[in-house]
C-alpha cells in the first residue's frame, strides 16, 4: 500500500553503519482509554494504491468488530485568525454529537483522501460515522497548530465519552508554546503583516456575531486574499520550519 519512493522511510546512521530504520506500517491497535474503554485506532500513512481495497478491508474490520461508531478527523485551511477559537465543521451521519456547529460549505469538490472515501463507502454501508474537521488559519496550516488538534479531540471526547486526560493535557501545553510563539512573530512583524490578521478578526467577528448565521465564504468582507497572507508570513513560515 506504500510508495516507498514517493514516501521514502527514514533510516538512522550512527557513526560508521544504519542503527534504526521506521518501517511504515498501516495498523489497527486495540486501546484503552483512562478509565478502561476500549477502542481500535487506526493509524499510519494514506496508502499511495488500492484506496477501494483499503475501504473494504477497513468496512471488514467495522462489520466483524462491530464497532458502533468511526470517527475521523483532520484539519482544513481556512481564512480564519489565530487570535479565535477554533472552527469545526462536522460531517457524517452523526454530527449531531457535534451540536453547535454547521459547515460553511454548501457545496465543494474537492481532492479526495483514503480517509474520505473510507467515510463514503462507510455511510454507504450503513454505519455510523462521524467526520471533524478543524479550521486552521491558512497562513500557518504548513506548521504544527496544537490549537487545532486540541479542539478536535475535545469534540471527540464529549461525542464517544473516551476519557483521555494525558493527550488533552499535552496538546494545552503545545497550544500555549506555539500561541505564544505566533504572538511574538506577529509583534515582530510590519504593520501590513498586523493589518492583515486585523482583516480576518474583522471577518470572523462579523459573522460570529450576525443574527443569521448563513454561508460563511458567501458573506461580503473586505479582507486580504490568501496569496496576500502568504506573502506576508512566508518569512514567519521559513523561521518555524527551521526552527522544527
Amino acid at each position: 500500500l506504500v510508495d516507498y519512493r514517493a514516501r521514502r522511510p527514514l533510516l538512522t546512521f550512527k557513526r560508521d553503519r544504519w542503527s534504526d530504520y521506521e518501517d511504515p506500517a498501516i495498523e489497527v491497535r486495540l486501546v484503552q482509554d483512562a478509565t478502561g474503554a476500549p477502542f481500535l485506532l487506526l493509524s499510519g500513512p494514506e496508502p499511495d494504491v488500492e484506496w477501494e481495497r483499503f475501504a473494504a478491508a477497513v468496512t471488514q474490520i467495522v462489520e466483524r468488530l462491530g464497532v458502533r461508531l468511526s470517527v475521523n478527523f483532520h484539519g482544513i485551511p481556512m481564512g480564519v485568525p489565530h487570535t479565535r477559537p477554533v472552527g469545526l465543521t462536522p460531517h457524517g451521519n452523526r454530527t449531531d454529537l457535534v451540536p453547535g456547529h454547521r459547515s460553511p460549505f454548501e457545496e465543494a469538490q474537492v481532492p479526495g483522501s483514503a480517509e474520505s472515501l473510507i467515510e463514503y463507502r462507510l455511510l454507504q454501508a450503513g454505519h455510523d460515522v462521524l467526520g471533524v474537521a478543524a479550521h486552521v488559519p491558512h497562513y500557518i496550516a504548513r506548521s504544527p497548530y496544537p490549537d487545532a488538534a486540541l479542539t478536535v479531540l475535545e469534540a471527540i471526547t464529549a461525542a464517544t465519552g473516551l476519557v483521555l486526560p494525558g493527550i488533552a493535557h499535552a496538546l494545552r501545553s503545545d497550544a500555549h508554546r506555539t500561541q505564544t510563539e505566533i504572538d511574538r512573530q506577529i509583534r515582530e512583524g510590519d504593520e501590513d503583516l498586523t493589518a492583515l490578521i486585523e482583516g480576518l478578526e474583522h471577518q470572523y467577528d462579523a459573522v460570529a456575531g450576525a443574527e443569521t448565521r448563513g454561508n460563511m465564504l458567501a458573506e461580503p468582507a473586505d479582507i486580504p486574499s490568501a496569496d496576500e497572507i502568504g506573502k506576508e508570513f512566508e518569512k514567519f513560515l521559513a523561521e518555524r520550519e527551521g526552527d522544527n
